[in-house]
């Protein structure tokens, strides 16, 4: 044997030894051996390697527009074959499931949420599995979510007017009362926070009421969306329950946000004839209600109530509100729905299902009672019979 390598030594006189091994030392060794039959003998080496991967391309930084398609790949090495699979790290850091196995994996359709760092994990037993992260941006043109669409609020009080906007490249954030731009001012004052961007306005003052939009540019596009501050009342809310405890009436309870006065309360009810596969609902009956005058210092919550008389026992019904101040009529209510009890002494189901369930435990109790009578009556009746028995076997009366 001839070799330059300074790793490689025969020890004891037939024995190689290869110290420090590399991946190429991997292969087949052959012993000669010089007699008349010149026999080899083949040891084959096989050497374990560690996996190592790496991302392609190296910088690990892609970009794709949103609605397109994007190809994330890896490249992993090792002895054995390393496998391949991605997951997505969340914004706490933490992987995800997997969502791939192999060296690449393909995006189709791009949403701005598949924007983040992928890792690529490369694993083949020997050691610990390796990975390397690719971060994927996703380009779009803004996505303005407002916090609200309708804002309530009153002269001398403060409002606040978010837009949350999602974009990259990052958005310009313009703010418009009707179509006028608005200028930062003691009262009007802008300021951002990540994503979320807040117009807030101090000592509303008449002419602040009105319609505003929050605009956001990008090179990829702008997006608008629509808000309004307003002085109206807020909608009218419903706590009263939903089974009623008359047969003839219903006491309707509801809420009413308003910074000035109400002057008027406008309520309509019907009923609705239903069945299991039949609804009609008859005609609003509708009722002009005058709030009580209260003084402007006290809380903007108005609760009122009104007694709807006359109805039909056990029947379903339907009501809304709406309210009027100085500013204006607010919004028609979500529809309340509530059931008239079937007699004045009716109670509501849930009740009724306490008093039913009482009732059962009591008539078990009673039946319990009795069979344990009727059980310790038979076991006297067993106990005379068997001691009459042996009485007459004493006596040899058979």
């Amino acid at each position: 044997m001839v070799t330059r390598d300074e790793r490689i030594r025969l020890i004891e006189g037939y024995n190689l030894e290869i110290s420090d091994l590399e991946p190429q030392d991997a292969g087949d060794y052959v012993c000669q051996i010089s007699d008349k039959v010149n026999r080899d003998q083949v040891h084959t080496v096989e050497i374990l390697v560690p996996p190592s991967v790496r991302a392609i391309p190296t910088s690990g930084q892609l970009q794709a527009r949103k609605g397109g398609p994007i190809t994330l790949e890896c490249k992993g090495s090792g002895n054995p074959v390393p496998s391949i699979y991605w997951t997505k790290k969340s914004g706490a850091g933490k992987s995800s499931a997997r969502i791939g196995d192999g060296p690449i994996l393909s995006l189709d359709k791009l949403e701005r949420q598949q924007a983040g760092v992928y890792q690529c994990t490369a694993d083949n037993g020997v050691g610990d599995p390796v990975t390397v992260d690719m971060r994927l941006d996703v380009l779009y043109p803004p996505d303005i979510q407002v916090e609200k669409s309708w804002i309530h609020s009153g002269e001398g009080f403060e409002a606040k007017l978010v837009c949350i906007v999602y974009a990259d490249p990052v958005a310009t954030i313009s703010w418009y009362q009707n179509s006028f731009p608005i200028q930062t001012t003691d009262r009007r004052i802008m300021s951002t926070r990540n994503n979320r961007h807040t117009l807030t306005i101090r000592h509303i003052q008449q002419e602040d009421f009105g319609n505003y939009s929050c605009v956001a540019d990008n090179s990829l596009g702008r997006s608008r969306k629509y808000m309004e501050l307003s002085g109206r009342p807020g909608p009218a809310e419903f706590y009263s329950p939903k089974w009623g405890r008359s047969s003839d009436s219903y006491n309707l309870t509801w809420k009413i946000d308003s910074y000035p006065p109400l002057e008027e309360v406008r309520l309509l009810y019907r009923r609705v004839l239903m069945n299991d596969t039949f609804q009609q609902p008859g005609r609003w009956h509708d009722f002009i209600l005058t709030p009580e005058h209260r003084p402007a210092t006290e809380p903007l919550t108005h609760i009122m109530s009104y007694t709807i008389k006359n109805l039909h026992p056990g029947a379903y019904y339907e009501a809304i509100v709406q309210a009027k101040n100085r500013y204006g009529w607010n919004e028609v209510s979500d529809i309340f729905q509530f059931i008239v009890a079937s007699s004045s002494i009716d109670i509501a189901p849930e009740d009724a299902e306490v008093v039913a369930s009482s009732k059962s435990r009591s008539n078990s109790g009673a039946i319990n009672d009795l069979h344990s009578a009727l059980f310790h009556f038979l076991l006297l009746i067993v106990v005379a019979l068997n001691n009459c028995r042996r009485e007459r076997l004493r006596l040899g009366l058979g």
